[in-house]
C-alpha cells in the first residue's frame, strides 16, 4: 500500500522560501504515467492546486503561483520537493501531495493516494 507523507518547516518568515517534502513509501514511484501533485488549503479557504511533476519529468504550474514555485524529485529516495519563494502570510496553509493519474484537480477521488498534509505558517 503506497503512503505519502509530507514534511515541512512548520514556521517560515515572510520573504523566505518554503520547502515541503513528500516521501512515498510502500511502493515504487517509477510507474509510468503518474503525476505527483501539490495542493494546499489556506485557513478558511478552498483547496488550491499548485502544480505537478509527471513521471516523464515534465512540470506543470498553476499560473497564479508559477513565478514563485519549483518542483523537484529524487527517485532514489522516493521523494518530491516543493519550494515556494517570497512567501507572505497568505501562503499559510496545509500543504498536501497527491499521487496518481490525476492532475490539475483538487478532487480527492481523482487521485490514487493523498498525504495527511503538513501545516506551514508564515509569520514574523
Amino acid at each position: 500500500q503506497v503512503q505519502l507523507q509530507e514534511s515541512g518547516p512548520g514556521l517560515v518568515k515572510p520573504s523566505q522560501t518554503l520547502s515541503v517534502t513528500c516521501t512515498v513509501s510502500g511502493g515504487s514511484i517509477t510507474t509510468n504515467y503518474y503525476y505527483l501533485n501539490w495542493i494546499r488549503r489556506p485557513p478558511g479557504k478552498v483547496l488550491e492546486w499548485m502544480g505537478a511533476i509527471a513521471s516523464s519529468g515534465s512540470i506543470y504550474y498553476s499560473p497564479t503561483l508559477k513565478r514563485r514555485t519549483s518542483f523537484s524529485r529524487d527517485t532514489s529516495k522516493n521523494q518530491f520537493t516543493l519550494r515556494l519563494s517570497s512567501v507572505t502570510p497568505e501562503d499559510t496553509a496545509v500543504y498536501y501531495c497527491a499521487y496518481g493519474k490525476g492532475i490539475q484537480t483538487t478532487k480527492r477521488d481523482e487521485y490514487d493516494y493523498w498525504g495527511q498534509g503538513t501545516q506551514v505558517t508564515v509569520s514574523s
